[in-house]
């Protein structure tokens, strides 16, 4: 795959920062590599999805213009989905497999290899942005990277959606597939605004058996009229 067709940008990294960035995402993508049959075969369809997650992203979609890109777009349901609702919609995902089971399940989609930490979108193009659980694995102190690219991704008034999960402090926990991490809504509404968000909203659904959700609808540079 050619890199200047996809949604990642092959930058040097200068830094230390950029260096253990790069060995924690292998490290994640690795893991999601080697269960990526079993992921896609659990919960790669809308089948497995929550009532109230597909009305939560059926109104974020209804509410931006195209084109939308899915950050972290695993085995491409979501980005089916969102086609489905007349958008112009593309996926990306650091798991090879995942973006070869979507372009062979949805070949009138495009999907893209690429690192949601390092878009090569230009600025200001995406009307939407669907980050569904696609930061959850980010260490605290690298959390704004991805949210930074959303940002500048979006056009002015653009609308992020981002699903995430729920806790009463930041803290590591023991995911099924990599270490991952809870936020308090608070704290991301923080480092939101630090990018130039202004949340529009925010949801919390509990439930016995299971962790506790959350999601933030944000709104990009609110002072131009909305997409």
């Amino acid at each position: 795959m050619s890199l200047s067709e996809g949604m990642i940008e092959g930058g040097a990294a200068s830094s230390s920062q950029s260096v253990d960035t790069l060995r924690a995402m292998t490290d994640v993508t690795q893991a999601y590599s080697r269960r990526a049959a079993e992921y896609t075969d659990r919960l790669g369809s809308m089948d497995a999805v929550h009532p109230a997650d597909r009305q939560l992203v059926d109104s974020w979609a209804e509410m931006v213009g195209g084109p939308v890109l899915d950050a972290g777009c695993g085995p491409g349901h979501w980005t089916k989905h969102i086609a489905d609702r007349s958008l112009n919609v593309c996926g990306i995902d650091l798991v090879p497999a995942f973006i070869e089971h979507a372009r062979s399940t949805y070949p009138g989609i495009r999907f893209d290899l690429g690192s949601i930490d390092h878009l090569e979108a230009p600025d200001d193009h995406f009307g939407g942005v669907l980050s569904w659980y696609s930061t959850i694995h980010h260490h605290p102190s690298r959390i704004s990277l991805p949210i930074g690219e959303f940002a500048r991704v979006l056009r002015p008034g653009g609308a992020l959606l981002l699903g995430f999960f729920d806790g009463s402090t930041t803290d590591e926990f023991d995911h099924a597939v990599a270490p991952a991490y809870r936020w308090p809504a608070s704290a991301l509404h923080e480092v939101l605004g630090t990018n130039g968000f202004k949340v529009l909203e925010a949801y919390r659904r509990t439930g016995r058996g299971h962790r506790p959700h959350g999601a933030i609808l944000c709104q990009q540079n609110v002072d131009a009229p909305p997409i």
